[in-house]
Order: structure tokens, then C-alpha cells, then sequence
């Protein structure tokens, strides 16, 4: 993709503003949140829609479970609604007995359970200054771990596919990059990109990761030691998440803002028109696959 142009891109969707992305490769179906409007969202490649939690503002990430369901993160923590049989209910609601403020980004572990961004929504609507953010680790059986603290306003995350690098996007400031250790604890926290309006991510099957930002109408691309590579010209406006699909991992989602969206989200305004807009195009290069969790829902 390197000599990718926008012209190769189609809206297939569209709303207030697009964040949380999932690729059900089982099903190929889309998912995808508007924290404006409310609800996740699945579009299928027969042009078949879905809408789950349709009030639900805020949800900034949206994943997979093994059995179909759908994990949604925001406002008090990680909903899960299975497609199939209509059934809900929370994964996670609290943390140390208090409920959970937000949930930003997931990512699974590999080995069944996720990992997850805090970020602070009781802010974020007001306008104010969000509380720093925390990373954890939720197992399959349900154990919370803290991984690491004090980041600014965590969003994108991503977990190299031999589990040895996790990367998290800290909007605002940069992309950090961390050791992963045997037990899964993160060590070596370093800036890998040096760019303030970091939000989505996504790794290919080369280990290279592409970032999204919400002012940005171009993915930035970095290599695990730093290098920086060409960068992609996307579609009109700013990106805001990324995901890989498709039969051969070559298909290629993008979630789309006008330019200034994600300041005015930030400042506490709110969008009013559907200029954000979901894209699908193709890549030369094949994404790494993101499996589902293996959580026992219901």
C-alpha cells in the first residue's frame, strides 16, 4: 500500500463521529461505534445492518468474542451483546468496587482475556481536562491486573502478534511502546512516535504499525525500532481507527472525521451532521489478524 491513493476507498457507511472498529472475519461483518449518535453498528458485505445498544454514547472500542458477541467499551465499562440471540450484559462494570467512569480501547491477550485503556468520559463531556488513564488486563476467568498508570488519555492499543510488544496511543502526547514480559506485565515504557494527535492503530502481518490521527487525513506508519515509513493518503479528513479484513487480510477499514471534529469534541462541542464517514479500500499489504476473546458470557 505503499503507493495507495484515496481514489481506491468507498464510504459504506456513515454518522456524527465514527471511533470503535471490529472485523468479524467468521461472519464478514464490520462493527463500528458512533460516540455521537449512540450504538455499534454492523454492516455486512451483503449490505445487511445491525444496531446493538442504540442509546449507548461514548463506546470508543468494539471487539470480538469467540462465541459472536460483541464487546463494547465507554461509559461504565465493557458491554457485551451476542447478535444471534439478542442476550447482553456487562463484562466488566467495576473497578476496585466503584463503577467504572470509561473504557476506552481493547485488544485481546492471547489467551483469551483482553487488554484494556481507561479514559475519563465524565471529562471528555464536559470539556475538561481528562484524569489520567490506565492500562489493565482482564483474564479469561475474570482477574484484573493493572499493566501501567499514568497515561495521559489512552486510546489505541495493539499486541504484537509474538505477544513481545504491546503499543497505546496516549492522545495528545505520543505512541508509547512496552516490553511485554512471560506473565504478560508490561515493562520498558519508551516513545516509539513522536506525534500529538495519536488515536487508532493497527499492526500488519509485518509487524508494522499504522496510526491513525484525528487531525491527521494520512496513516503514519512505524516500524517497532522507530523507523518511520511512507506514510498513506486517506480520504478527506482526519482518522480516527483502523482495522484489517477480508478473505487474504487485504481489505482495509477506516473511520473518518472532518479535520477539526476532534478538537471541537475535545473543547466540549458536539457534532450536528453526518460528515463522518466509514471507508473500505484495499492494501498491497495483509493485515495481522485480531482474534476474538474466549470469555463464557451469560
Amino acid at each position: 500500500m505503499t503507493d495507495a491513493t484515496a481514489a481506491g476507498f468507498e464510504p459504506v457507511a456513515r454518522g456524527l463521529y465514527l471511533e470503535g472498529l471490529a472485523v468479524d472475519y467468521e461472519r464478514d461483518v464490520v462493527w463500528y461505534s458512533d460516540v455521537i449518535a449512540g450504538g455499534v453498528h454492523g454492516l455486512g458485505r451483503d449490505g445487511r445492518t445491525q444496531t446493538l445498544n442504540p442509546e449507548r454514547m461514548w463506546t470508543g472500542g468494539v471487539m470480538l468474542n469467540a462465541d459472536g458477541a460483541v464487546l463494547s467499551s465507554g461509559a461504565g465499562g465493557i458491554m457485551w451483546n451476542n447478535p444471534a440471540n439478542g442476550k447482553s450484559g456487562w463484562l466488566i462494570h467495576e473497578i476496585d468496587g466503584q463503577v467504572i467512569n470509561g473504557i476506552n480501547e481493547m485488544m485481546p491477550d492471547g489467551t483469551g482475556g483482553i487488554l484494556f485503556g481507561t479514559n475519563d468520559i465524565e471529562m471528555v463531556i464536559c470539556g475538561g481536562t481528562p484524569r489520567p488513564s490506565s492500562i489493565y488486563r482482564l483474564t479469561v476467568e475474570g482477574k484484573l491486573i493493572k499493566l501501567a498508570e499514568g497515561i495521559n488519555f489512552s486510546n489505541g492499543i495493539m499486541l504484537s502478534a509474538d505477544r513481545k510488544q504491546f503499543y497505546c496511543n496516549d492522545t495528545f502526547v505520543c505512541t508509547y511502546a512496552f516490553d511485554v514480559q512471560p506473565d504478560l506485565t508490561l515493562a520498558n515504557k519508551r516513545v516509539l512516535l513522536d506525534k500529538e494527535d495519536v488515536d487508532g492503530m493497527a499492526l500488519d502481518a509485518d509487524g508494522v504499525l499504522w496510526v491513525t490521527g484525528f487531525r491527521s487525513s494520512e496513516l503514519t506508519r512505524v516500524r517497532p525500532d522507530g523507523t518511520r515509513l511512507a506514510p498513506v493518503p486517506m480520504p478527506g479528513g482526519a482518522i480516527t481507527q483502523i482495522r484489517f479484513g477480508g478473505a487474504d487480510m487485504r481489505d482495509v477499514y477506516i473511520n473518518t472525521v472532518p479535520a477539526d471534529a476532534g478538537d471541537t469534541l475535545k473543547d466540549g462541542g458536539m457534532p450536528t451532521e453526518q460528515r463522518s464517514v466509514l471507508y473500505r479500500g484495499r492494501s498491497e499489504v495483509a493485515g495481522m489478524p485480531i482474534p476474538p476473546a474466549r470469555f463464557t458470557l451469560g
